[in-house]
């Protein structure tokens, strides 16, 4: 399932993941997510993190907290976050996985294959760097 108003978005991930026998679920409104996983459960959400009144964030912890209380099965959320600032967010709201954009198909498959694998995927591609200073 991939929820995002924004075209280019689900384009992105779409020409990635589509293999041709991949079922992909587009999705313009985060409101419509619960809906749908109760319906049929995806393998995998993957949502921006802007998504009309209801973006990625608030999504990740609506499927989490029904979830934790037993009235939809556990589906794993990969997060495409607009800031690196935006990963605390992330991480608080639950998800198994986020990349921070821009997008690149590597990091995309990689994300959606380990998510799909049970595992998760955090994104350091934009993680500032330490350096020890000289003694």
């Amino acid at each position: 399932m991939i929820v995002s108003d924004a075209s280019s978005v689900i384009a992105e991930v779409r020409a990635v993941v589509d293999d041709g026998e991949t079922e992909i679920v587009e999705l313009r409104s985060g409101a419509l997510v619960r809906p749908a996983v109760l319906a049929d459960p995806p393998d995998l959400v993957v949502s921006d993190c802007q998504v009309q009144s209801m973006g990625g964030i608030a999504i990740a912890m609506d499927l989490k907290l029904e979830q934790s209380g037993g009235r939809i099965p556990h589906v794993p959320v990969l997060l495409l976050l607009d800031r690196r600032a935006d990963v605390f967010l992330a991480r608080r709201a639950g998800a198994e996985g986020y990349l921070v954009k821009p997008l690149d198909p590597i990091r995309i498959r990689r994300a959606v294959e380990a998510l799909v694998g049970g595992g998760t995927f955090y994104d350091e591609s934009y993680t500032p760097l330490s350096i020890a200073a000289a003694s």
